[in-house]
């Protein structure tokens, strides 16, 4: 078990969102976090980096990194690629690469190569102003400068979100070949097609809490879960 969080909760201000979340990922996996705009997906990943006030477990690798700092909780190896991005638009795609290495980190070009063997399109970009990137190649960008970190452990937010299915396709398989490389992803997705697709395992959320846990194709089988907690 990589990670685990047992009975999380987590808050904005007085507003308790997250009631007594428990999930886990095992070393390689891609586990999936589904439910409806709002139910607490988001707020999960970012109780687990430590980016809100939280209480509960946080279980990484044997360890409880529950209330640690964020920065602290990224060099043992935790990576998040969040919503927006988060680029920086005026510098270029190798200088935004950079910014991802962990302090002391050696082999620096090394490590972007290995970067552009995944991400070819970006190696085409390397001295091009992260701004001017199209949607899919920002979406790429942040996620390779986050496994510039070398994380074992991954959270990917909502990563095809308004992107062209051409794209969507090629993220999809871009994910898989991480996974492949033993790390493990928590993929926050909104489309059910893609995470049935590549997923080993799915968990939906419904109002701050896990509602289902299983394989894809369970969840394929049980029409009244994604009626309640996933269909519009």
């Amino acid at each position: 078990m990589i990670l685990q969080t047992r009975d999380l909760h987590a808050y904005y201000g007085k507003s308790h969102v997250l009631h007594g979340v428990d999930l886990c990922a095992e070393q390689g996996e891609i586990v999936s976090l589904l439910g409806r705009n709002g139910v607490g997906r988001s707020t999960t990943c970012k109780a687990i980096m430590g980016l809100i006030p939280s209480k509960g477990e946080v279980i990484y690798k044997g360890r409880d990194i529950a209330g640690m700092q964020t920065h602290d909780i990224a060099r043992l190896g935790v990576g998040y690629v969040p919503e927006d991005r988060a680029i920086f638009p005026g510098l270029t795609v190798r200088e935004n690469l950079i910014l991802g290495l962990k302090a002391g980190a050696v082999k620096i070009d090394e490590t972007i190569e290995e970067m552009y063997h995944i991400f070819p399109n970006l190696a085409q970009r390397s001295a091009t102003a992260a701004g001017v990137l199209s949607g899919g190649e920002q979406q790429m960008l942040t996620i390779c400068r986050t496994l510039m970190g070398k994380p074992d452990f991954v959270m990917i937010d909502e990563p095809t979100e308004g992107l062209a299915p051409r794209v969507v396709a090629q993220i999809s398989e871009i994910l898989k070949a991480i996974a492949d490389r033993g790390v493990t992803i928590l993929l926050v997705e909104q489309k059910l097609s893609i995470s049935m697709k590549i997923s080993d395992r799915v968990y939906v959320m419904g109002r701050g809490q896990i509602v289902f846990e299983g394989k894809p194709e369970e969840l394929m089988a049980s029409p009244k879960i994604r009626q309640e907690w996933l269909e519009v």
